[in-house]
């Protein structure tokens, strides 16, 4: 079902909700990496070019005390996108009462407000996460229509997102529109050959994943942690590797129904202790019992290489290794190198890990997409419905 953009709504002269991720990392009061505000600007700066009164709000951490209130109030967000929107952003210091409500309704055309954490309403019987119907159609009152532009949360039903669009008209701003062009479009649609790339470190975490690649990709490529449970599975020595013991049976399985759809690693880099001084080294084949592995190998890398030659569509999630040491970030790194360079590829980093990875490396602009949300491109990439978009208005 196709959504509604925020380009399909009449905004000129509306109050319009926003459901941003403002979600960003802070360390003392301030601001250390203001990458989701950035990626906001470019539906708030096209609502307000359309004569829009922008109602903009997001959850910050998590709020179990009035402690965490005060580490987690979104004043110094507001600041940071008053100076990057290059004009003054009112900020409300509450979710809800007369103080907001006086202050939406002295808005002028091209004016942005910001209101508080919506989590400070779980405090109270966790009425954002548990999405409280009243919470919900209070805050729907507050505006005209409703533009939902926070991926990160679209797997869970809160009263910010789903709550809101349950009771007013609402659209995908340009963020999660990009979400489910490039995301969903490789599930339902992908240009063909597609190869999907799984690393990190667990099975568990990716299984509905692998299953569901399997039907839609025509290869999936395996490394990182998850790779030793696969190596068990085939009667392989896998040292001190990570393993989930109770995976293994399910990973055989997986390998049995795959074929040589499923491409595991050939080579392993290799250290006694999880440690970046450790003297590593590469094997092939059985990992000798006092080692672990810690990365993908070289030959592993030109095989990777290999099956992605010629690939259309290419959808990565999760490292090779432990990328955060330099000695076992190689394969991560070749990895974002290959696809970086890969021409005529949609290439698209599924959040978490392997985007702060391709992020790190300066390859960020050498990517079609790399999705901002962890959890919620997984769920998608399992096929599973969003409910922060199933709620959006269908055109």
């Amino acid at each position: 079902m196709t959504k509604k953009s925020v380009k399909d709504l009449d905004l000129k002269g509306k109050k319009v909700l926003v459901r941003a991720d403002f979600n960003v990392p802070m360390k003392d009061g301030e601001i250390t990496n203001d990458n989701r505000i950035e990626a906001a600007l470019p539906t708030l700066e096209y609502i307000i070019e359309q004569g829009g009164k922008v109602i903009v709000f997001s959850h910050l951490g998590r709020i179990k005390t009035e402690e965490d209130k005060e580490k987690n109030t979104l004043r110094p967000v507001s600041v940071r996108l008053g100076e990057l929107l290059g004009k003054d952003v009112k900020f409300v210091p509450e979710t809800r009462g007369e103080e907001l409500e006086t202050a939406i309704d002295a808005l002028e055309e091209g004016d942005v407000l910001m209101f508080e954490n919506t989590r400070f309403e779980d405090l109270d019987g966790k009425k954002e996460s548990g999405n409280d119907e009243e919470l919900g159609k209070y805050w729907a009152s507050l505006g005209d229509v409703f533009v939902n532009d926070a991926f990160g949360t679209a797997h869970r039903a809160h009263a910010s997102n789903v709550g809101i669009a349950s009771n007013v008209e609402s659209a995908a701003g340009f963020l999660v529109q990009k979400e489910i062009d490039f995301i969903g479009g490789a599930v339902d649609n992908p240009e063909r050959p597609f190869v999907a790339i799984l690393g990190g470190a667990k099975v568990s975490d990716k299984i509905g994943v692998i299953e569901n690649l399997l039907k839609v990709a025509d290869k999936v490529l395996i490394g990182g942690g998850m790779a030793y449970t696969f190596f068990k599975s085939q009667g392989k020595e896998i040292g001190t590797s990570l393993l989930e013991e109770d995976k293994v049976e399910l990973a055989g399985s997986l390998l049995e129904k795959a074929g040589d759809k499923l491409v595991l690693p050939v080579d392993t880099v290799v250290a006694p202790e999880f440690d970046n001084d450790a003297d590593f080294s590469v094997v092939e084949g059985n990992i000798p019992a006092d080692q672990m592995g810690l990365d993908v190998g070289p030959k592993t890398i030109e095989l990777f290489a290999k099956e992605l030659e010629g690939a259309k569509t290419v959808v990565w999630n999760g490292p090779m290794g432990v990328f955060e040491m330099s000695n076992y970030a190689k394969g991560t790194e070749s990895l974002s190198k290959i696809l970086a360079d890969l021409e005529g590829a949609i290439t698209i980093v599924g959040g978490g890990d392997s985007a702060t990875a391709v992020q790190q490396l300066g390859y960020e602009d050498d990517f079609s997409h790399i999705s901002t949300g962890g959890g919620a491109s997984l769920e998608y990439l399992e096929g599973k419905e969003l409910p922060g978009i199933a709620a959006i208005s269908d055109k």
